[in-house]
């Protein structure tokens, strides 16, 4: 029996859990840097919340709102540089994917001063990390579970992940009150995101019964969401909300497990030079995905299906006019992406079927 996980996270899940939870926070000192992005900390009422939890108890903070999505390494860079220079103790990141991704390298660079900006994806004899405190905003990324970041390259523009025990949040606050104000677009590709991470943990080669079982049931919430979407097109309710974001940190501890396959690492050239969001990005080739698990893991593929209570054609045509993306590449772009993979990708060994960087080759040509 292979049920091994290793998750130092505390996952703090309720109601109200932010302002109920003060004394946390001053547990991890008394000054802290606040790492986000423009606006949604704002709407969602996560900032103010924050903000009233560390005045009572008696935390001071600077804020740092520069965060972009598909955060850049320098951006991250500059927030660490901001920590170190007021002192903080601790970083508290609030947001989606891109904030809590950008604060997990802060905190690494705001103990590292001699770092050079992309020295962050070696790291070899580094400081511990400051300790972070993560505040999810959208329901879809699971960073609030994992120790995965991932960054933008600002010297190459292309997107690398950082992972290890130094990317773990110490405490992650999650209320899917914050995802209330998520716009109905945002949702839809965050859900897909969370339903990639479930997918692809729950075929993966190194998958064991407890990254299925997170998986399964991530599934099962998520494709009823995604079939409301795609019958209904309107803004989930409070307690789809709910579903939803439950389902994203199930896919959080899923791919904590496996980590993701080969949608993930192709779909990161579809945000890099096309724009596209990265949840739609990546089930951009779940039906590919899934094509490879009927061939290579036909017990699980059946399973798959019962579970969302679909056949395949159905299943095909809901994920590709939620994704809905449409592009063109050209040859020397294909090659170009291949180049980049052609040393061994553990995405791709991850992957049922004997996946190679020839495989992402003629799956960018057949579909793009």
């Amino acid at each position: 029996m292979n049920i091994s996980s290793y998750m130092p996270a505390r996952v703090i899940n309720s109601r109200d859990c932010v302002t109920n939870s003060a004394g946390v926070f001053s547990s991890f000192g008394k000054k802290c840097l606040i790492v986000t992005s423009g606006s949604a900390a704002k709407k969602s009422g996560a900032l103010s919340d924050t903000q009233k939890a560390l005045e009572n108890a008696g935390v001071e903070y600077e804020i740092f709102d520069s965060i972009t999505e598909n955060p850049l390494t320098s951006d991250c860079f500059k927030a660490g540089e901001k920590a170190r220079n007021i002192s903080a103790d601790f970083i508290i990141g609030i947001g989606g994917g891109s904030p809590l991704d950008a604060s997990k390298a802060a905190a690494i660079y705001a103990s590292n001063k001699d770092m050079h900006e992309t020295d962050i994806y070696s790291r070899s004899g580094c400081n511990a990390p400051l300790p972070v405190i993560l505040i999810g905003t959208t329901a879809g990324t699971g960073s609030e579970v994992t120790g995965v970041s991932v960054l933008t390259n600002s010297e190459t523009g292309c997107k690398k992940s950082i992972s290890g025990p130094d990317c773990y949040a110490k405490v992650s606050f999650c209320d899917s009150k914050y995802t209330f104000s998520v716009p109905y677009s945002v949702t839809v590709s965050s859900g897909l995101d969370a339903f990639a991470h479930c997918v692809e943990s729950y075929f993966a080669k190194n998958s064991n019964e407890l990254s299925v079982m997170y998986a399964k049931r991530g599934i099962e919430l998520l494709w009823k969401n995604l079939v409301m979407f795609y019958n209904e097109k309107r803004l989930p309710t409070e307690c789809e909300r709910d579903e939803l974001y439950t389902a994203s940190l199930l896919g959080g501890l899923a791919i904590n497990i496996t980590g993701t396959c080969f949608p993930h690492t192709v779909g990161y050239v579809l945000t890099e030079d096309f724009g596209i969001p990265h949840g739609r990005a990546c089930t951009a080739f779940m039906n590919e995905y899934v094509s490879l698990a009927v061939k290579y893991e036909k017990e699980k593929a059946d399973e798959f299906f019962r579970v969302i209570n679909s056949d395949r054609d159905t299943f095909e045509r809901i994920i590709n006019s939620l994704t809905d993306v449409k592009i063109k590449m050209s040859e020397e772009e294909i090659d170009s992406y291949s180049k980049r993979w052609v040393n061994g990708v553990k995405n791709f060994e991850r992957t049922p079927g004997n996946f190679t960087h020839e495989t992402a080759r003629a799956i960018l040509k057949k579909f793009l």
